[in-house]
């Protein structure tokens, strides 16, 4: 399995796509003017605590204030308003906690005025940006995430990510972490840290306290609201969190953004930085490896599969709904069970890879084709959480429902990547249709099924408006070629001025539509 970084740089926005063996698995885009990003730090001022919510509303800065749930305080909240208290000040100079006497735990069943009052100063980090009328959502639990371990200040715990399925292994990695651990600071052992050395998790540790002490100077004479700490780069934050062994190569397409990739591969993976390439061609790198063309087909309303099957995707304010379509999908199978079942399997991955692409987060409603047999259905639901595993937000998929249906929640922690896929209508002034790459992808789907019908031997023409049957013969290899050499057949293509722009038929040697 190969794993390439693409990075696209333009003006005011940076896009990282993510390619698992040639096909995009994750697209991320980051903004110039993005202040609150997730994992950012801030010295906040309490506007208001809500007793009906249980929560305050702070400013952090945003036009909108940030909403603070009580169970977003942390426990040792008191202990941290001391520390922020005597920092801000300049009374204690030292940031490492081991001598700081820690206060008790606040009651978890407490009530918000218990605690805190309006205008305090808190530390608090963004866990939701934005997103559509709401402000961000935020926790005074901080946690600063490096390459193996996230360091939790003002706690004592340590604690392994439950994708180490090894008791050995997670026993082993908890008595290297206690060894090196400093006081008053938790650990968070994270997946990639198996089979590292106490070396490697040590220097990570390092890296983290000083990220530490550096937030902890800038809080001398800050007022309220004020960025004190300031996560990664997206991608740097990107590399840190899914960089393995099978990555195969990053290509950047910007000078500056090529070294510091570089520089951030070496800090974290020495000897890897070699598969960092800076391109340079005249060919835009989206299109160079395909991107463009997959962004186009992967977004909107209709998600195309192979073979005919695809999705509906339909979004609202309180879900997200998924339809699975066989279309027009012909195989082998005996009986309408078999067919349900491979459409459903085949959707299932790409449902899993649709909710990375367009970071779809909330509750999630799938509803896969009926099957019968119940062992269908566990195979079904197995699968589909086995082609989630990768996926690093958090999600919890419950199984069929007696109609069909898979409930997913996933967590949502950045307004939802939506690219817009359609066009102008040339024929329409005003309207808006599916763009060409689109397009093209349903008229490969009936090709393909042409050529495994009773016409497979006839000769077939091609009818369709002329921009489209210009996008399908221009250029070299042009979309006609790449048929003849898939199919080894000719395909005829015949413009026709009176076709509106979606319209196209198939027709035999006598002019006869056969499709």
């Amino acid at each position: 399995m190969n794993r390439e970084l693409i990075v696209r740089s333009g003006s005011g926005a940076v896009d990282f796509a993510l390619l698992k063996d040639g096909k995009l698995t994750e697209l991320h885009k980051e903004q110039d003017n993005n202040d609150f990003s997730v994992g950012d730090v801030f010295l906040a001022k309490i506007r208001k605590p809500v007793t009906g919510l249980n929560a305050a509303f702070v400013n952090v800065g945003y036009e909108k204030d940030a909403f603070l749930h009580y169970h977003d305080l942390g426990p040792q909240l008191s202990t941290m308003l001391k520390f922020i208290k005597q920092v801000s000040s300049g009374k204690l100079k030292e940031y490492s906690l081991k001598d700081f006497p820690f206060e008790k735990d606040i009651d978890k069943h407490g009530t918000i005025n218990d605690v805190i009052k309006a205008n305090q100063s808190l530390l608090v980090q963004i866990v939701k940006e934005p997103i559509s009328t709401k402000g961000p959502r935020i926790s005074s639990e901080l946690s600063l995430a490096g390459r193996f371990l996230v360091m939790v200040p003002f706690s004592d715990r340590v604690s392994v990510s439950q994708k180490i399925e090894s008791k050995e292994e997670k026993e082993r990695l908890k008595r290297l972490v206690r060894s090196i651990k400093p006081k008053g600071f938790g650990v968070i052992i994270r997946t990639v840290a198996q089979g590292k050395k106490v070396a490697e998790l040590d220097k990570d540790l390092e890296n983290l306290l000083n990220k530490w002490s550096a937030m902890c100077k800038k809080l001398q004479g800050a007022r309220p609201p004020a960025k004190v700490l300031v996560e990664l780069n997206r991608a740097s934050s990107i590399l840190r969190d899914v960089f393995n062994d099978s990555f195969t190569g990053i290509q950047v397409d910007d000078e500056t953004l090529f070294g510091q990739i570089q520089d951030y591969v070496a800090e974290i993976a020495p000897g890897k930085e070699s598969i960092v390439k800076l391109y340079n061609s005249t060919v835009p790198i989206f299109e160079k490896y395909g991107i463009d063309r997959q962004i186009k087909t992967s977004f909107g309303r209709t998600a195309s599969m192979s073979k005919g099957a695809y999705l509906i995707i339909e979004h609202t304010e309180a879900m997200h709904v998924i339809d699975v379509n066989s279309g027009n999908r012909s195989n082998k199978a005996k009986n309408q069970e078999e067919t349900a079942l491979e459409v459903n399997l085949l959707s299932a991955s790409e449902i899993a890879r649709q909710l990375r692409l367009r970071d779809m987060g909330g509750i999630i409603v799938v509803d896969f084709i009926d099957m019968v047999k119940a062992g269908n259905r566990k195979k079904l639901f197995e699968h589909l959480r086995d082609e989630m595993k990768d996926d690093r937000a958090k999600h919890k998929i419950l199984p069929p429902s007696k109609f069909g249906l898979i409930q997913i929640t996933r967590q949502r922690v950045r307004p939802e990547m939506n690219i817009k896929t359609t066009e102008e209508d040339p024929n329409k002034l005003g309207q808006e249709i599916e763009a060409p790459i689109v397009l093209v992808d349903k008229i490969n789907a009936d090709l393909e099924k042409l050529l495994k019908g009773p016409k497979k031997d006839c000769s077939i023409t091609l009818n369709l408006h002329p921009f489209i049957a210009a996008y399908i013969t221009k250029g070299f290899p042009s979309i006609r070629s790449k048929w003849f050499m898939e199919h080894k057949k000719w395909i005829k293509i015949q413009p026709r001025d009176a076709y509106t722009y979606l319209e196209y038929r198939f027709k035999d040697k006598n002019g006869k539509t056969i499709y």
